[in-house]
């Protein structure tokens, strides 16, 4: 089922997610409904607050940008069929030089800004299964875990712009949040009264 994405300037966004067990509530279901929901976006990534939960989980499927003319032939292979579930995660390290790349989120349409990331992260979590994994991953992959971690730790890359940008977006901002935007998925605006 294709849920609505939730849109900034929910409280929901801001706050810091809570692990869970393998008990979680009927957590099948819900990667699945999440995974629809982000291909039904186009998105690369979806971090549960973005669907109105504050817990530790977010999915990437980072294959979308394996066809990037940019990217060397081992760049680009290491991103084909690179689609994972993260649940529990805590970045370990980040290492390498920061780079910039145009970003942009789901909960934030049409909005898009350079943001500064390090090239490589290591990052330990347990997958769908419970499995547990510690995994190094750069380039576009560990910017798309990166960018995702930030959601289930209460940030958005519009935090992490300069204090001119934020103020040169604040309008757009706040008309994404009272529902004035045209995005060609569902949503939930939090300054949009409910029966309206």
């Amino acid at each position: 089922m294709v849920l609505p994405i939730v849109a900034y300037g929910d409280p929901v966004l801001k706050k810091v997610g809570k692990e869970i067990n393998k008990d979680y509530p009927e957590l099948d279901k819900l990667l699945e409904n999440m995974w629809e929901t982000m291909y039904n976006a186009h998105g690369v990534g979806l971090a549960a607050p973005q669907i109105g939960r504050a817990i530790r989980l977010f999915l990437v499927d980072a294959s979308p940008f394996a066809d990037d003319d940019e990217l060397t032939e081992a760049e680009a292979e290491q991103l084909k069929g690179f689609k994972k579930a993260f649940i529990n995660p805590t970045i370990l390290e980040e290492t390498g030089e920061e780079w910039a790349f145009n970003e942009g989120c789901l909960s934030i349409p049409d909005v898009r800004e350079d943001v500064w990331r390090h090239e490589t992260i290591k990052i330990h979590y347990f997958d769908e299964n419970f499995n547990e994994f510690t995994e190094t991953f750069d380039g576009l992959a560990a910017r798309v875990i990166q960018h995702e971690y930030d959601h289930i730790e209460g940030v958005l890359f519009t935090d992490k712009l300069s204090g001119l940008k934020k103020r040169i977006l604040k309008g757009k901002l706040t008309n994404i949040s009272k529902g004035k935007i045209n995005a060609d998925y569902r949503m939930r605006f939090p300054a949009v009264k409910k029966g309206r």
